[in-house]
């Protein structure tokens, strides 16, 4: 696999493949690892895959008629080949986003500062913007990342020699040759079992996520801060922050108990308070400031002799005694959070700190005493200044976590416990109206519901328990720890107001003692609009509850109210079209009902990897998004392998976290230069091009009930669900109907078989019957909704092949029901594909992105291979064969094709 690459010259003119210097050499080292460790003969039986698969992408002369050599493989051969193949993807994956983000028009806050002040945006807005300010990327146990924890680290430590040879290094700090160094992280690769045994717990999704926190947001973070001050030339608020939703989103997963969340605020403790003790080691044994040749300020020599610290050697050393003092605090709050000492324990004995901002004010005391001294070198900019920042961003909880459950589950709660309180009526046949004035009273008298002596239901003691864990939590963290309460189904506001009523009976909201004072709840109900229907209502759902004077109240004197928005379920019930517009429409129609309100918008958006989900850059969604709808706010699942693409390393995530912050800054304050009435023009458009849309992808998926039939036997959505790749089911009940799927397997599948239908289906149809080619055009080249929207989409379609999808079809047992559904399917995508390259002017798909052209063009010869044996594999699976090594194998090509694929979960 020397020559792994195919060379430029192989291309047709037109279709020039780039190559990366970093893929080829990367791709020689796994040649040789592949020789070296899998035998000549596989890697010569590899190699001819490879090179007649290239040669077929480059359409050389009767490269169709070769035979690949795929059925000469034996089972060994097959699992060994597939995962050559998808460690070639891993290490491609690395050399690409050691590019970094795509540059991007103002990607970085610097660029965007420049290009906001060429507009007439100056400094002082930024700040004023940036002091209200809240941007958080909010990880999530989503899991399409089907890899393990082991094969990313050799990852990440591929990626880190990478650096040292970028710098010049021939050798490793150890003395290692840096390229046999490297050689060995992909050999540890080639022998590391790329497959999980064991279907991961909670537990295992937390310690997944924690390690990209701890090696990557808790260093990067104060990094960024320190760059933007220095542009910006201020103290900067803390207004990009972290969230979590794994350990307290339990919706459909009975596995997320209190127990479970305790387990993951625990963890999250002992991450950062560990994090701490080892800078402040670190920091101890550098200031060795003597008293006897530095002056001191009295407040650190006050904050050393209460350390504890009394060692001779030390007496003149202020700044180590204090932060020997520190330590011993910092140990024993270890303690106290997380139930054991540090692994590094301190000598003295010491109180916990009640709260972090403790720990800050005797951080800032040093950093306040360096300062003081000579001519400030000491600046509050080195480590200490990091670690001032880092506590204040991440407190001792580390990240902020959401709670999650279904409305569902909520009203059948409340109603056992006010039936058990004895209030009259049967709460579930209550009309709305009826519900939301009970929930009301009750809200309003601050009574409890619950009674010890009352033996509830398991799912309501279920519940109950974990809201007292919440209550728990906000004592011994502080209250950043648990902030929003999402209500998965959030249609009504009696569904908001059910999880304040659960709230107060964990002590957690208040009425004030005559209601003439806003009531009080540090944990906001935050209501997630899913489907197209509840994206129209929720407008009017937010409207009727500001008009509620209690809850306007409670809203007005927090701050800010977030809505959350749901791409998954959204795009699984209308298509991608309508999901888009339904979201871009619902943004906006919820803009002018926060104003009426006075109360500040924070859109939450629920987005995943894969286009279906709402994936693509995040910097060019939110530069979509509707003038008035950022304000400086946002909020952002990063879900399933987004995590590892996106935050696998520092510099990765370093870049995608300035293109999330440029694009809110740009989206919130650059003045917008379109014409209303163009505007409106073009929404018009949207709602005629829309329905078409909706309808077409409706009569498909729902039409007949023959197609969730068509769509399980052409996919592979029932061995996908045996992937040992989440904590929670593949559907939310045991019902085969689509609308019971989740979002995830639903796009999963359709990626796998190269369809990637969620993206696309439907918008061929509604863009040609618009039959105004001229304004679409036009929509194309200056509203950057629809640019956003026909980008995603051009990128899926470049990643789908209908000649290996027709194969999957070949799956379907029936012959009348795969050729109608297939080749309606077909036809779309030609249709699709054919009006997007008329509007968007272009010869073929992608030709004005040529990195992401170059990107996919790469990876299509080593994808395909991997599809038909994982078509052979699970027909012989489907017919009965029950060697291991066969469900082994399409295992191993699901993980291959998704690495390849990269955003398809």
């Amino acid at each position: 696999m020397t020559d792994i690459l195919p060379n430029d010259s192989s291309a047709t003119p037109s279709l020039v493949v780039r190559q990366n210097p970093d893929i080829k050499y990367l791709g020689k080292l796994l040649g040789d690892v592949i020789r070296s460790y899998g035998g000549e003969e596989l890697y010569r039986r590899t190699e001819y895959i490879r090179s007649t698969s290239v040669d077929r992408h480059r359409g050389l002369a009767d490269a169709d008629a070769i035979d690949p050599g795929l059925d000469a493989l034996s089972l060994d051969e097959t699992t060994a080949f597939v995962r050559g193949f998808m460690l070639f993807s891993l290490l491609a994956n690395l050399a690409e986003d050691r590019q970094g983000v795509a540059a991007e028009e103002g990607a970085s806050v610097a660029e965007a500062i420049t290009k906001l002040a060429s507009e007439g945006v100056d400094e002082k807005a930024i700040l004023a913007l940036l002091d209200n300010a809240l941007i958080a990327p909010v990880l999530t146990a989503h899991p399409t990342e089907v890899r393990r924890k082991s094969m990313i680290d050799h990852k990440a430590r591929i990626a880190e020699l990478l650096l040292m040879k970028d710098a010049g290094a021939d050798h490793t700090p150890e003395g290692d040759v840096l390229d046999e160094a490297i050689m060995r992280q992909i050999a540890l690769l080639w022998q590391t079992r790329p497959l999980r045994r064991e279907r991961l717990f909670v537990t295992d999704e937390v310690q997944i996520s924690q390690s990209y926190m701890r090696d990557v947001f808790l260093p990067v973070l104060p990094k960024l801060y320190g760059k933007w001050e220095k542009v910006l030339g201020a103290r900067l608020p803390n207004f990009l922050k972290l969230g979590s939703w794994i350990g307290g989103d339990r919706d459909g997963n009975p596995f997320v108990d209190a127990d479970a969340m305790r387990e993951a605020l625990s963890r999250a403790a002992e991450t950062v308070i560990g994090y701490y003790l080892a800078r402040i080691h670190a920091m101890g044994a550098e200031l060795s400031i003597s008293t006897e040749l530095a002056d001191v300020p009295k407040e650190v020599v006050a904050l050393a002799e209460v350390s504890g610290d009394d060692a001779p050697s030390r007496k003149d050393e202020p700044y180590r005694r204090a932060l020997s003092g520190i330590y011993a605090r910092l140990s024993a709050t270890h303690l106290k959070l997380c139930g054991h000492v540090p692994g590094r324990p301190s000598s003295i004995i010491a109180e916990p700190y009640d709260n972090p901002q403790q720990l800050r004010e005797d951080l800032v005391t040093l950093a306040h005493g360096l300062r003081s001294g000579g001519k400030g070198v000491f600046a509050t900019s080195g480590a200490l200044g990091r670690l001032i920042r880092t506590v204040e961003l991440f407190g001792f909880h580390l990240a902020t976590l959401d709670m999650r459950q279904n409305s569902r589950i909520h009203e059948r709660v409340v109603a056992e416990l006010l039936a058990e309180a004895g209030v009259e009526g049967d709460y579930l046949a209550l009309d709305e109206d009826t519900r939301v004035k009970i929930l009301r009273q009750e809200l309003a008298n601050n009574r409890p519901l619950v009674s010890p002596w009352i033996t509830y239901s398991e799912e309501t003691a279920k519940e109950l328990s974990i809201l007292r864990a919440a209550t728990e939590a906000h004592d011994q963290y502080g209250p950043e720890v648990i902030v929003n309460y999402n209500i998965s189904n959030g249609e009504t506001v009696s569904d908001i107001l059910e999880v304040y009523v659960l709230l107060m009976e964990a002590g957690l909201y208040r009425a004030s003692a005559d209601n003439k004072a806003p009531p009080t709840c540090p944990i906001m109900a935050v209501p997630l609009f899913e489907t197209v229907a509840d994206l129209e209502n929720a407008p009017q759902v937010m409207t009727d509850f500001f008009a509620l004077p209690e809850m306007h109240a409670l809203t007005r004197a927090r701050g800010a109210q977030e809505v959350m928005i749901g791409y998954s379920d959204s795009n699984k019930d209308g298509g991608y079209l309508t999901s888009t517009w339904s979201l871009f429409k619902a943004s906006q129609a919820l803009t002018p009902v926060f104003e009426n309100a006075g109360v500040k918008m924070q859109l939450f958006h629920g987005r995943g990897g894969a286009v279906g989900r709402g994936g693509g850059s995040a910097f060019g969604a939110i530069k979509a998004q509707p003038k008035g709808t950022v304000d400086g706010r946002i909020r952002i699942t990063e879900q399933g392998e987004v995590i590892a693409a996106k935050y696998g390393t520092m510099g990765v995530a370093e870049a995608n976290l300035e293109a999330m912050t440029s694009a809110v800054l740009l989206r919130s304050l650059e003045p917008d230069p379109s014409d209303e009435k163009v505007q409106a023009d073009f929404a018009d458009a949207m709602d005629q091009i829309s329905q078409t849309a909706f309808a077409e992808y409706r009569d498909l998926v729902y039409g007949d009930d023959s197609f969730r039939t068509f769509f399980r036997q052409m996919t592979p959505l029932t061995e996908i669900a045996k992937l040992k790749i989440g904590s929670r089911p593949a559907s939310r009940t045991k019902s085969d109907k689509i609308e019971d799927l989740r979002a995830i397997p639903w796009v999963f599948s359709w990626a796998q078989a190269r369809v990637m239908l969620p993206g696309w289906y439907g918008v061929g149809q509604a863009l040609t019957a618009f039959d105004d080619v001229g304004k679409l055009k036009d929509m194309a080249q200056s509203w950057p909704f629809f640019q956003a929207s026909l980008s995603n989409m051009e990128m899926v379609l470049a990643k789908s092949d209908m000649g290996i999808a027709a194969r999957y079809a070949e799956l379907v047992e029936d012959k009348a029901m795969r050729e109608g559904y297939f080749n309606r399917i077909r036809s779309s995508w030609e249709q699709t594909r054919d009006i997007l390259l008329e509007i968007t002017d272009q010869p073929h798909l992608l030709a004005k992105n040529p990195s992401l052209f170059n990107s996919i063009e790469l990876r299509l010869p080593y994808i395909e291979p991997l599809n038909h044996l994982q078509i052979e594999l699970m027909k012989r699976l489907r017919a009965g064969e029950d060697d291991p090594r066969i469900g082994e194998g399409i295992q191993l090509s699901l993980n291959a094709i998704a690495t390849a694929l990269r955003n398809s979960g």
